[in-house]
């Protein structure tokens, strides 16, 4: 069997921080459209941009579980790290194991935030297109 390293787990830590400030980034350029609709809106109440909106509310949502599901990803990096720099082997790669899941589940919903935002673009390109 794999004996599990300290270096293992740590490995995740700069590659979950990279990660995470891409979420950040992504959901700052979010928060600011909302805003931009959300004063048009109130300017004009437009169904096109309440749609927009609400399309941007389940993004926000997806991003905000893509952050949390990485944050308990680099906790548990960081746990396993401890945890095997205790002797506590097992339990270390237990723990790293929920770790790469974390991030396996992280990833999977950047994939289908990366989805939504596409076909939202992909509307806004056909109505320039007619």
């Amino acid at each position: 069997m794999f004996e599990l390293t300290i270096t293992t787990p740590a490995l995740l830590f700069s590659a979950v921080s990279l990660i995470l400030l891409a979420y950040t980034n992504r959901f700052l350029a979010y928060a600011q459209i909302v805003r931009t609709l959300y004063s048009g809106y109130k300017k004009n109440k437009d169904n096109v941009l309440l749609g927009q909106i609400k399309n941007l509310r389940r993004r926000l949502n997806l991003i905000k579980w893509m952050q949390i599901m990485g944050v308990i990803s680099l906790f548990m990096s960081i746990s396993s790290t401890l945890l095997i720099y205790l002797h506590m082997n097992i339990a270390g790669s237990v723990t790293f194991i929920l770790a790469l899941v974390g991030m396996i589940v992280s990833l999977t919903l950047s994939i289908w935030e990366i989805q939504i935002s596409v076909v939202a673009l992909n509307l806004h390109i056909e109505d320039m297109e007619k």
